[in-house]
């Protein structure tokens, strides 16, 4: 690649947001059940017992009915929180029809008094993806952070979620970026690596 990696991946963003729309705007009521049918990889992992997804945001994948499948099957549900720039995600426990309060960017949260979890498996929202597990997102960096300080605690699988039209072949990615464990999208769910 010719330019910078900020560069790279402000122009990925801008073409990876369209495809996303147009993606949303075809499939958006039948893919979130589609995604949600598919079996995930920590469903049989020894102690594994809480999990986030995220409320859709703009033309983002519909995590909802995945996430109501998983409290269905006793797993202790979440939704991520971003408290200040810089920083990595809290999650807080909800559970689908639950009401939300708007947060930093207007993204439905939690209640604030909610119980904070710490996820063992975190369904993560992006632009584009690659099968090698990188994402690419809105550029904040929370999700880097929050896996980054994850995994040095503990073991986790990350999970991108996403429309099959928003892979591409290489996300440009840099040292801080993490690479997602495994994707999932309407039509499948790979490994990735």
């Amino acid at each position: 690649m010719t330019a910078s990696l900020p560069e790279d991946k402000a122009a990925l963003r801008k073409a990876a947001a369209a495809a996303r729309q147009v993606a949303h705007d075809a499939a958006h009521t039948t893919a979130p059940l589609r995604l949600a049918a598919h079996k995930l990889p920590a469903m049989t992992t020894p102690g594994f017992n809480a999990v986030s997804a995220f409320f859709p945001y703009r033309s983002e994948m519909d995590t909802r009915p995945l996430l109501g499948r998983l409290a269905g099957e006793g797993w202790k549900t979440c939704l991520p929180v971003v408290i200040a720039a810089g920083q990595p995600l809290v999650f807080r426990r909800w559970l689908p029809g639950e009401p939300t309060f708007k947060g930093v960017m207007n993204i439905d949260c939690p209640a604030e008094d909610a119980e904070v979890l710490e996820p063992d498996m975190l369904i993560v929202p992006l632009l584009a993806f690659d099968r090698q597990g990188y994402r690419l997102g809105y550029g904040g960096g929370f999700y880097d952070r929050t896996l980054a300080k994850l995994r040095a605690k503990k073991k986790i699988i990350a999970i991108g979620a996403a429309y099959a039209a928003q892979e591409v072949s290489s996300v440009p990615h840099g040292p801080h970026d993490q690479p997602l464990d495994y994707i999932i999208t309407e039509n499948e769910l790979m490994k990735c690596g």
